[in-house]
């Protein structure tokens, strides 16, 4: 929640009523988005140096965010993070990160909220997967992230399954290519290999928003959502259509 869509989320979700509990690895981009957000009015707990690829960490922020408001509703998996290179190039220590990074911790968060979810009678999962997990892609070398956000999509229906008898419902959200802070440098001044497989390829002409993300985010949460389970909602501008 420190930057990009996870301080997107913390603040567009607040602004829409949730009293948000999120974290970051970075205590001072925790506590940076916090003030931003109980300035713009919204309620918000924020704990820095949490690291959600350690199961006993990504409990402990659970069990405090339900000791913080009584119980759980929502759970946003956002956090993630990864490492690309050639497939005989890519370490497996690299490959290890980026399961780490990107599957473990939604298996971990979800694990630990589990319990709270079924005692509350239910509640909405939303895991942010990626374009990744659907196609191969021609300018980056991204083998290690496809899987891990490939994982993310088969628990999410595995969770839609197991959840459904308690009232909890899971759905993913699957961004294409997005503007964030890593990712702004490259979109000031994209390359010609990247405006001409992926840019121009846009039907809707331009490259995503973190807002865009978190408006799907915000609806899948929402009672409005409550007959919908196990949905993957491709946020691209129509790119992935063209194959």
């Amino acid at each position: 929640m420190g930057g990009g869509m996870g301080a997107m989320a913390a603040s567009m979700f607040a602004a829409a009523g949730a009293r948000v509990v999120g974290c970051d690895i970075d205590a001072g981009a925790a506590a940076r988005t916090e003030a931003t957000v109980r300035a713009e009015g919204g309620q918000i707990t924020a704990m820095g140096g949490v690291d959600l690829g350690d199961p006993e960490q990504a409990r402990s922020w659970v069990d405090a965010a339900v000791e913080v408001y009584g119980g759980i509703d929502v759970l946003y998996n956002n956090a993630s993070t990864q490492r690309f290179g050639a497939l005989d190039e890519l370490g497996v220590e690299d490959w290890d990160f980026t399961m780490r990074n990107e599957l473990s911790l939604v298996y971990y968060t979800v694990r630990a909220a589990w319990p709270h979810l079924k005692r509350h009678g239910g509640g909405s999962i939303i895991n942010v997967g990626s374009i990744a997990a659907l196609r191969g892609v021609e300018f980056m070398a991204q083998n290690a992230h496809s899987a891990a956000k490939g994982g993310v999509l088969a628990l999410t229906l595995q969770l839609v399954v197991e959840g459904g008898p308690y009232g909890i419902r899971a759905n993913a959200i699957s961004p294409g290519l997005t503007e964030t802070p890593n990712t702004a440098p490259l979109l000031a001044d994209p390359p010609e290999r990247l405006r001409r497989l992926v840019l121009d390829r846009i039907p809707l002409g331009r490259h995503g928003r973190a807002e865009d993300v978190v408006h799907a985010a915000i609806f899948l949460a929402s009672d409005e959502s409550s007959w919908i389970s196990g949905s993957n909602i491709v946020i691209d501008g129509g790119a992935s259509v063209l194959g």
